[in-house]
């Protein structure tokens, strides 16, 4: 987890359906309170990315080139992975908590496809919760979407970025 390093720039080689599986299963390892798995993920290829960048392009009411150039950001990668807040129903587990197990499993994600070696990164924006994007995914209205997880094949030649060190001491308190 320590190398992990946020891919901008990726090859169009992507994880087919068959290798996403096992990778998924990994990730929905995360703690889940009742096991609600209140969340889901949806695969972008080919021209879906295309319409997407056409719902983003909407949604921002930009217009001419401005539009453009945020039509053309879903086309960085040759998959998108949408991670979807599924609430469930349940007197236990609220919304922020199911909401929290959604984030974990799009995180979890990001390091078991950056271990088997494909690039990864996070994406999202102000456009991410919008109608036209919303109804682009097919999301039910209870449904709300936490952004893309961008993946394809990594450069061969990866920068070497140093990631600023974190001082665990400055993060961790202990009450008595």
């Amino acid at each position: 987890m320590r190398r992990r390093r946020s891919q901008p720039s990726v090859t169009d080689d992507a994880p087919t359906k068959r290798e996403l599986l096992p990778l998924l299963e990994a990730a929905a390892s995360v703690a889940d309170h009742s096991s609600l798995r209140p969340w889901r993920v949806i695969a972008l290829r080919g021209d879906a990315r295309r319409r997407l960048g056409e719902a983003i392009a909407e949604a921002t009411g930009l217009e001419g080139n401005a539009a453009a150039r945020m039509a053309e950001k879903p086309l960085r990668a040759p998959l998108l992975l949408a991670v979807v807040v599924s609430p469930k129903r349940s007197h236990k587990v609220p919304d922020w908590e199911q909401e929290t197990v959604a984030s974990g499993v799009a995180h979890a994600l990001s390091l078991v496809l950056d271990e088997a070696g494909w690039g990864v990164m996070w994406r999202t924006g102000l456009y991410t919760r919008s109608g036209p994007v919303h109804r682009m995914h097919g999301l039910r209205p209870d449904e709300r979407l936490l952004g893309w997880l961008y993946v394809g094949g990594k450069p061969k030649k990866e920068k070497s970025g140093r990631r600023k060190p974190v001082t665990a001491k400055d993060y961790l308190e202990t009450l008595r």
